[in-house]
């Protein structure tokens, strides 16, 4: 199945019902007074979180969602039937924002969770409602309010633990297949990974994590470059990044140089992102012999003046994996207390992650329109250098 991680829909929520203009009319009753009943409400609109759901595709082929409306009142104080309310399924981890504001309204995180997206109209009185002691003949009804109506933009944030960053064929997938059961396409060449695979990290019964790997970025991408600045997005969630590094590139260049290549398109993409909890991972240490990966490694980590924690690991062999996988699960753990028990440090982790979730947003938008830009420019180039003779 296709991996669609945005869509764009139109909501539309029923009108409510317009109330009823009658009068009671029975036989030796005269003048039997108002009796008209009141419209029904229209049906509301909400998303509801499904883990069936992994993909936002559905939304690329069906774009535009109306409820049902409310049904008119009529006589013997009869009130109309409200609309039915219209549940639209959306995969766990969606981001719900506004498309003219860019204002987020919800965020869906757990399963069966609902939101509500579009209001259905009130519905309209009927003149029963409008007698008094001075007014026993009401003529006077109201119509039904008219639904909420809005264009919302839906972007799947994958729920992961911990994500995956380097550059393409820095052993991203590998790691991820080495250490749970999904099975990511692993190949000897760059952008092997076109899209965000998950595994479920068991180290036992009770103890399990999840970890994202995202397509690799690779210099340029705040300006449009490769796939990995479109999904840098996905790590919105997650409460640890591994920085994966290749201790001895196939280019040649230096592991010192492909870090702060990734740093500087992180800064570019989302400050907020680049100051979260990153460890630096060191892969492929199996290419070099124990003397010379522990040399690479003291000259990398005093190149960088890196003050985060590092490993050496190799996910062809699982060479330092235990380890690894360990240390995450430990560090998961505490952060998972650390929010549970103090208030203010949730509300910072929640402040965090909305505000990466905007500069992101920002940042695709700038390369989307970038690229629209490009295009135009392109479109109307074309053709320039030919010259048309009219002739009679």
């Amino acid at each position: 199945m296709k991996f669609v991680d945005e869509a764009t829909i139109k909501v539309f929520a029923g009108n409510g019902g317009s109330g009823c203009l009658s009068f009671r009319r029975e036989k030796f009753i005269p003048k039997g007074g108002p009796d008209g009943g009141d419209g029904g409400d229209g049906g509301s609109i909400f998303l509801e979180a499904k883990t069936e759901l992994n993909t936002l595709i559905d939304f690329r082929y069906t774009r535009s969602f109306k409820a049902e409306n409310g049904s008119q009142g009529s006589g013997s104080d009869c009130t109309g039937s409200k609309g039915d309310d219209l549940y639209i399924s959306v995969p766990v981890g969606t981001i719900v924002t506004v498309t003219e504001t860019g204002e987020i309204i919800g965020d869906l995180t757990f399963p069966e969770q609902k939101l509500l997206v579009a209001k259905g109209g009130f519905h309209g009185l009927g003149n029963t409602r409008f007698k008094s002691s001075r007014n026993r003949t009401p003529r006077q009804t109201t119509p039904g309010k008219e639904g909420e109506s809005r264009e919302i933009k839906l972007e799947l944030s994958l729920l992961a633990d911990v994500g995956l960053l380097g550059l393409p064929n820095s052993g991203k997938s590998t790691l991820v297949q080495t250490v749970s059961a999904a099975r990511p396409k692993v190949a000897d060449y760059p952008f092997t990974t076109m899209v965000p695979n998950l595994g479920v990290v068991r180290l036992d019964s009770e103890r399990s994590f999840v970890i994202a790997d995202i397509p690799g970025v690779i210099k340029g991408a705040s300006d449009g470059a490769g796939l990995g600045m479109r999904f840098l997005k996905h790590l919105t969630r997650t409460k640890l990044i591994l920085h994966l590094v290749d201790i001895s590139p196939l280019d040649g260049s230096s592991p010192k140089h492909a870090v702060e290549e990734i740093e500087r398109e992180l800064e570019k993409f989302s400050p907020t992102l680049a100051t979260e909890h990153r460890w630096l991972v060191v892969n492929k240490v199996d290419l070099l012999s124990n003397d010379e990966h522990e040399r690479v490694l003291k000259e990398l980590i005093a190149d960088l003046q890196w003050k985060g924690r590092f490993f050496l690991i190799s996910g062809a062999t699982g060479l330092g994996m235990e380890l690894l996988c360990n240390s995450i699960y430990s560090h998961i753990d505490n952060l998972r207390e650390k929010e549970e028990s103090n208030p203010d440090y949730k509300r910072l982790v929640i402040e965090n992650r909305k505000a990466i979730f905007r500069e992101a947003r920002d940042q695709i938008n700038r390369i989307a329109k970038l690229r629209r830009e490009a295009k135009k420019n392109s479109e109307s180039d074309e053709g320039s250098d030919i010259e048309v003779i009219f002739t009679k």
